[in-house]
């Protein structure tokens, strides 16, 4: 049978292509905004109608729908809603970024084994910063509003491949479980996941963040084993109730005894998981100081002489030296001004302190740049500044490039902008290829107050010896066939990374200390 919402035209704007996900809180189709030339939009109609409700739950609405409009603009961890509204029918729906990936769920399913301990690490720190952005709260209208998901499972968690981050995770339905609630004309309604609940949630009390830490410990054991730790008789609330208030987690030896789990991690699994809302880690900030204290911990382990994988992966690094002259704002020609200051922020990218490759065209030349946003006090106190630049390039397991800018100056320090380029892919190949024939890339810098149009562009020049290197890079990244996921290669980079960031800085600070420059008008 087919959906009678195939093709239908949502507040003129709108049009719905394809069911692409259902559940408990809603369904959600991909559409396209025709005001916006066709532009992908995934739009999520919540499962309550406002016919006959009261102007309260309307309101409601609203209001949640403008705070997860504002996380979204937060955090890079949270899904964007930009539009949200009534149909005909009095269902309230979301308008979100579109985005193609998987469900944690999906991920957690495909395995044939369980998640490797950094990607464990590295999905467990992104989660937590979603949660750490809602948790300290949002103001609307001069209140701060702190907001609680109330439904953290592995299925409202995707997984995204995106070309700044790598693999990114973010947090889908903020907010939509307590506006469920309201719609119950019960006081104290349940709404959520059994099997993640906390016990409080399961008793129906008024939550804060330490019923998300709850939910958060049940997902991070599954994560690593592929099973939940607490398993009810039944999938009864009774049954579940229960459990949660009185069953005492399962051990990491029991569900998974072959597996090589660092104590540190079961550790914080298992506090995330007490019966006591007191006994818990009491804020996400403590998580997130555990999980990067056991990120360095492995970085380290990983990185070591005795690492048979890491003592074979060659890292290759050219020898730049910094220069003497200031990189400040360029005074481009008018062909050149127009198409690199009219651009415009891409409208798949958050606004957020991110930086990209994404090459631009300019008086009919194809040339390499960053897009950098920033605040825009930031953006003003960095212009009048030196840039420096520098490239690591590993080969094995797989091929993929560090590309290290640096705006230094010696009131307000250095401003690191990393960007990792996988060698393996058009993208990777193309940047590299255009920074050797040019010798030079544009910083293209945007204000996060003003993002839909070019603040500012500088221009760094690269060591005339580095096309060469650049060349025989690519050329071994084309000749050379990965033995590894792209993130392992992507973690001894960043091994490599921290090792030489304060000799970059040591440099800047020695040469340019001592350096006296004038800018010019």
């Amino acid at each position: 049978m087919l959906d009678p919402n195939i093709g239908r035209l949502l507040g003129k704007r709108y049009q719905l292509q394809e069911l692409i996900g259902t559940g408990a809180m809603g369904r959600v189709y991909r559409a396209k905004d025709i005001l916006l030339g066709g532009v992908p939009v995934a739009v999520k109609f919540l499962a309550l109608s406002l016919q006959n409700k009261k102007m309260r739950l309307q309101h409601r609405f609203e209001q949640e729908a403008k705070t997860c409009a504002l996380l979204g603009q937060k955090s890079i961890h949270i899904v964007r809603v930009m539009d949200y509204g009534v149909d005909d029918n009095n269902t309230p729906f979301y308008v979100m970024e579109y985005l193609q990936g998987q469900s944690l769920t999906q991920i957690i399913r495909q395995q044939n084994q369980t998640l490797s301990l950094p990607r464990f690490l590295s999905m467990a720190r992104q989660i937590s910063l979603g949660l750490k952005c809602a948790h300290d709260g949002i103001a609307v209208d001069g209140t701060v509003y702190p907001i609680i998901h109330r439904d953290i499972k592995p299925s409202n968690m995707l997984v995204i491949q995106d070309p700044t981050f790598g693999e990114l995770v973010k947090v889908l339905d903020f907010g939509i479980a307590k506006l469920l609630q309201a719609d119950s004309d019960q006081t104290k309604y349940y709404l959520g996941t059994m099997a993640y609940s906390s016990p409080e949630q399961m008793e129906g009390k008024e939550l804060d963040n330490r019923a998300d830490i709850y939910s958060l410990g049940v997902m991070m054991f599954e994560m690593l084993t592929g099973k939940i730790p607490l398993v009810a008789p039944t999938h009864s609330f009774g049954s579940w109730y229960k459990t949660h208030h009185t069953e005492e987690p399962r051990t990491f030896a029991k569900v998974a005894p072959t597996l090589q789990i660092p104590d540190a991690v079961k550790n914080l699994v298992m506090s995330c998981l007490a019966k006591a809302a007191s006994d818990r880690p009491q804020s996400i900030g403590d998580i997130l100081q555990t999980i990067e204290s056991i990120e360095q911990d492995d970085r380290q382990q990983t990185t070591s002489p005795t690492d048979h994988a890491a003592s074979h992966a060659l890292v290759f690094r050219d020898q730049p030296q910094p220069k003497t002259t200031a990189n400040l704002q360029i005074p481009l020609s008018k062909d050149e001004f127009d198409p690199i200051r009219s651009a415009s922020w891409p409208t798949n990218k958050p606004i957020a302190d991110i930086v990209f490759p994404k090459s631009i065209q300019s008086n009919g030349e194809m040339l390499p740049a960053l897009w950098v946003m920033l605040p825009q006090q930031e953006i003003i106190k960095r212009l009048n500044s030196n840039i420096y630049n520098q490239f690591l390039f590993i080969n094995t397991p797989h091929p993929m490039l560090l590309w290290i800018t640096v705006i230094y100056n010696r009131q307000d320090g250095a401003k690191f902008l990393p960007y990792y380029l996988d060698m393996k892919t058009s993208l990777g190949q193309q940047i590299v290829c255009l920074l050797a024939q040019t010798g030079s890339y544009r910083l293209l810098l945007f204000a996060r107050e003003t993002p839909n149009h070019c603040s500012h562009v500088l221009v760094s020049s690269i060591d005339p010896a580095q096309p060469q290197r650049l060349q025989q890079w690519i050329a071994m990244s084309k000749t050379f066939t990965s033995s590894a996921n792209p993130q392992f290669s992507k973690s001894l980079l960043k091994s490599e990374y921290e090792k030489i960031k304060p000799k970059i800085l040591e440099k800047l600070e020695t040469v340019f200390t001592n350096f006296s420059f004038h800018s010019s008008s």
